[in-house]
């Protein structure tokens, strides 16, 4: 070829055999693919369902092989763990199973009956009112000689989590009669009394007395303590067998677990725990003895004020 000759001209100027070429691509039909190959979906575009699994799995390119899924038996313990934290949790912060162990709460509780305890409110502020029943720690040694329960790893396990009542935990349940700021008596012969309202108790054991084997008060209840009774009066050592220890009958509002809403089993003994009616009756709080000379008050004050602006800004006139 001549000094300064262009390709392509002349007879010695031929194409090359790119054919034989391997860095050579084949020419490719945007529509069809590369000529003689797979077919290929366009960018965007559906995979060709004629294509192989081979030809439509992902490339290397930074994308990944889908995941199968995992067997049942790899992700069974951590369902495991995700369940029973869960049921920590639950039991911490939402309800709790308790076991009652005697019989001081009878009838509306029989021994060996499984209730669940609103632990949730208690963390909002809640306190105990008037007529509940309740779960609460032993506030002074209550409960001394009374036989523990053995129990075994299992059961210790089952209960921290909440799957089981604790039988190691010195707790009691009882009915909440008044709470702080209250007036609580009873006499030998008569009904209890709160704020002096006669309470009418059809949840009392069949054939007790109301407080006949411990007649108690007048006494006045603390602000952040209440003052509790088992419905089975004639066997249960309640507040008022406690008079002339340290905590003076009352149990610290502290050591409220959280109010017991329902019976849980056994199945055939299933009932809420509500609140009876006389505890509602009008005037039984201590409040509602306050309050309308609390209404009379707030009432005359806007009109004393406004009779001394009055007064003052005619001498200030003058």
């Amino acid at each position: 070829m001549a000094a300064g000759a262009r390709p392509g001209q002349g007879d010695s100027a031929k194409e090359p055999d790119r054919s034989a070429d391997p860095a050579v691509e084949p020419a490719v039909d945007s529509a069809a693919g590369p000529v003689g190959g797979p077919a290929v979906a366009p960018v965007g575009g559906v995979p060709d369902p004629d294509a192989s699994e081979d030809d439509r799995a992902p490339d290397g390119d930074g994308k990944k092989a889908a995941r199968k899924q995992r067997p049942f038996w790899k992700e069974l313990p951590l369902l495991i763990v995700v369940a029973l934290v869960l049921a920590l949790l639950i039991k911490t912060f939402l309800v709790q199973a308790f076991s009652i162990p005697s019989d001081s709460m009878q009838n509306t509780l029989q021994r060996g009956d499984r209730v669940l305890v609103d632990k949730l409110t208690p963390w909002f502020g809640s306190e105990p009112e008037r007529g509940e029943v309740v779960v609460f720690h032993d506030p002074d040694n209550w409960l001394a000689g009374e036989p523990t329960p053995e129990s075994n790893v299992v059961q210790d396990f089952l209960s921290f989590i909440g799957l089981m009542p604790s039988s190691k935990e010195k707790d009691l349940i009882k009915r909440t009669i008044a709470v702080g700021g209250d007036t609580v008596e009873c006499a030998k012969g008569g009904p209890v009394k709160v704020n002096g309202k006669a309470l009418d108790e059809p949840y009392i054991f069949p054939g007790n007395t109301a407080c006949d084997d411990k007649p108690f008060g007048p006494f006045k209840v603390p602000e952040g303590k209440i003052w509790v009774m088992g419905d089975h009066r004639q066997n249960s050592l309640d507040s008022r067998y406690h008079t002339d220890e340290a905590t003076k009958g009352f149990v610290p509002v502290k050591d409220v677990v959280g109010r017991a809403v329902v019976v849980a089993w056994p199945m055939n003994r299933w009932a809420t725990l509500a609140v009876p009616d006389t505890f509602d009756q009008p005037g039984i709080s201590a409040a509602a003895g306050l309050a309308p000379g609390a209404v009379g008050i707030a009432g005359a004050l806007p009109l004393v004020l406004w009779r001394r602006r009055r007064l003052t800004g005619g001498r200030t006139a003058g």
